[in-house]
């Protein structure tokens, strides 16, 4: 049989493993919503790009129909 002690460190070392594990998986979970906040901000500039593209397109369209009523 194993004595006491030995029990105790096998179970505080169970402990600290399990905290360990439960750190790292909780960094990994802050990385990933970090990396999809950083996801989301390039997609929302990349729809502000392409707005800011038609509404260009628009302007010329409308500079272009003016230009042609004169």
């Amino acid at each position: 049989m194993r004595s006491r002690v030995e029990k105790d460190e096998e179970e505080e070392e169970e402990k600290e493993k399990e905290e360990e594990e439960e750190e790292e998986k909780e960094e990994e979970e802050e990385e990933e919503k970090e990396e999809e906040k950083e996801e989301e901000k390039e997609e929302e500039e990349e729809e502000e790009k392409e707005e800011e593209k038609e509404e260009e397109k628009e302007e010329e369209k409308e500079d272009q129909e003016e230009g042609k009523s004169y």
